[in-house]
């Protein structure tokens, strides 16, 4: 795991300074190591976090046959077996990393070497035989990659501070803004929230031509949901999908430092911490958990994750944030994540990823996505309630109603109602949206707003378009820079691809079953770790206390917010500030934060 720096000059070589002073903006990422490579026009920067071969020989940039260079960021969890193939086909190898395995698989296989990788990634190779640059980001966009294109310069980086860096003035995105405030949309696909700041999506690759500074961007995958499996048993399913997620968690073990556990007590990163902890030794180097104690004791899960620690004999490490903390180290978590976040639970699994670093745990296992791919979330029920109600009519949809209230403590009839309400009717969404942010000055249009949602009760679109767009790229997010800001590696075993995959393309009742949710992962781990896990009824997500925090700086996010010059550009300010204490608490906190963020990266207006 590391980080990036790439300046391409399409006029002048490269001074040395400028590609160093991109490296030092993310020293963070790689405290390790650093290293450079000059090409004739172009140069590489690179910070390393020594993970896999922790010696010289793994040392970037990297070089292979004299023909080319490579700066690589992540994981390729399983570049063994990769490299048995390679071996067999007489290639040889220097280290035992997998940095150098990319290489060998980019000489043998060309571009589509990346269709054998499992694992997370954003990498720069130079091909010199080609004269290209081949840039590469994962099928999700666990990594990231940035980049910033004029008729001067190309520039790309692991962080959007180093293309800030060369940039007389920053300015701030104004759809991006709005799409956020009004619509709640944290990530776009590929812009950011600062103008002319552009990311690689998930599963493109950016191919860059030094003979004429052109380059191009394609998508080299594309999540589909496979038909296989639809007449399977439901016994077949679960071991299949269970044998999947199992061999996931074992690739994300592979380490030659230890390895540990985000656990939060749901469901998610219980299943995971009890498959990892099973391969360890109950010894002094037994597997170590991280949990974030809520000072709110109505969204505390510690006590669940108690149970799990105690059942696997796991160590435990506990955090517990206060106000003081969040105040403290709000304007840093802002830094650290580069735009806004629409939540203050983010500031939680900053503290999580704190702790790692004072426990010398620099690489943690972590539960992202096993909602997105599981159907975990409240809303999912509603949608399927359509689906039934075409198959079975009102009186089958009527009693898996009844099945919801009986096994899911969350979901009332009056909030599943208002689901049923909210995904069915899009114009009813939008006029919502408009009510709720009649402070605003813009709105985002019907057309761009409903282009951004799924229509009515499709679920497996509705999926496939969190996974790639809407909820999980913002997750895969905020881990990255929360984590990296610590110098920690997050490894996220229900993201595996092959594990991903499998999960889409499960028949829906199999993931939906009699009210519950992620049905088939309970099946799996039933009888694998306590039943109060297995089958808890209740789901809290992982949360700070944020209505403790917020009423206590309530007076300061009001001054902040109507003296930022941003909002009062967006903003009907008088409106606001009459109308302040009867804002929402989300709402607060999206002016707030966009606030603390233009004056954390002196963002100017549009």
């Amino acid at each position: 795991m590391c980080g990036l720096s790439g300046i391409i000059n399409k006029i002048n070589a490269v001074e040395r300074k400028d590609i160093t002073a991109m490296n030092d903006l993310i020293a963070h990422r790689g405290p390790d190591d650093d290293g450079f490579y000059f090409g004739q026009n172009f140069a590489f920067g690179h910070r390393r976090l020594a993970i896999i071969d922790l010696s010289k020989n793994a040392h970037q940039p990297m070089k292979y046959k004299d023909k080319y260079v490579l700066i690589f960021n992540g994981e390729i969890y399983n570049f063994i077996e990769i490299k048995k193939i390679l071996i067999g086909k007489g290639y040889t190898f220097k280290s035992k990393s997998d940095s150098e395995v990319i290489l060998a698989s980019y000489d043998y296989w060309g571009t589509n070497c990346i269709s054998k990788f499992n694992g997370m990634w954003s990498f720069a190779l130079f091909d010199k035989e080609k004269n290209i640059i081949f840039c590469s980001r994962d099928r999700f966009g666990i990594k990231p990659f940035y980049y910033f294109n004029n008729q001067k310069i190309f520039l790309f980086g692991s962080e959007i501070r180093q293309i800030l860096h060369f940039f007389e003035s920053v300015k701030a995105n104004k759809k991006t803004i709005i799409e956020f405030l009004f619509a709640n949309k944290v990530e776009s696909y590929e812009m950011t929230f600062f103008k002319d700041v552009f990311k690689l999506p998930g599963g493109h690759n950016l191919i860059y031509n030094l003979n004429n500074h052109e380059y191009e961007v394609s998508r080299y995958y594309e999540l589909k949901k496979s038909k296989n499996m639809e007449n399977m048993t439901l016994d077949n399913l679960v071991q299949t999908y269970g044998d999947y997620f199992d061999n996931s968690v074992n690739l994300r073990l592979r380490s030659d430092v230890p390895v540990g556990i985000c656990l939060s007590g749901g469901l998610d990163s219980s299943s995971i911490a009890t498959l990892a902890a099973s391969k360890y030794d109950n010894n002094e180097n037994s597997f170590k958990a991280i949990t974030a104690v809520s000072k709110d004791v109505t969204r505390d899960e510690s006590v669940f994750a108690e149970k799990v620690v105690k059942h696997s004999e796991i160590k435990w490490i506990k955090v517990k944030p206060t106000y003081d903390m969040f105040s403290k180290y709000l304007s840093e978590v802002v830094r650290a994540q580069e735009e806004p976040f629409q939540s203050p639970s983010i500031i939680m699994q900053f503290f999580v990823m704190m702790k790692a670093k004072k426990e010398k745990i620099p690489v943690l296992l972590d539960g992202q996505g096993g909602d997105e791919t599981l159907l975990g979330y409240d809303r999912y029920h509603a949608i399927y309630f359509f689906n039934l109600l075409k198959l079975k009519g009102f009186r089958g949809a009527y009693g898996y109603i009844k099945k919801i209230i009986e096994n899911n403590k969350n979901l009332s009839i009056k909030k599943l109602i208002f689901y049923l309400i909210y995904f069915r009717f899009g114009t009813i969404r939008y006029f919502r949206y408009l009510y709720r942010n009649r402070y605003l000055k813009y709105a985002m249009s019907y057309t761009s707003f409903m282009k951004n949602k799924i229509k009515n009760n499709n679920l497996s679109d509705l999926q496939i378009n969190e996974i790639i767009f809407d909820n999980l790229p913002p997750l895969l997010r905020y881990e990255d820079k929360n984590s990296m800001w610590f110098s920690i590696e997050t490894r996220l075993p229900f993201i595996d691809y092959l594990t991903l995959e499998t999960a889409i393309s499960l028949p829906v009742n199999s993931k939906l079953n009699n009210g519950w949710s992620k049905y088939i992962l309970r099946k799996y781990m039933d009888g694998k770790m306590p039943n109060e896990i297995t089958w808890r009824k209740n789901k809290y997500g992982f949360e700070a206390p944020d209505r403790l925090w917020i009423n206590k700086h309530n007076k300061k996010m009001q001054r902040t917010i109507l003296n930022s010059k941003l909002i009062q550009n967006i903003c009907r300010v008088d409106f606001l500030s009459a109308r302040y204490n009867k804002v929402d608490l989300l709402s607060k906190w999206k002016l707030y934060n966009l606030a603390l963020w233009e004056k954390e990266f002196n963002v100017k207006l549009f």
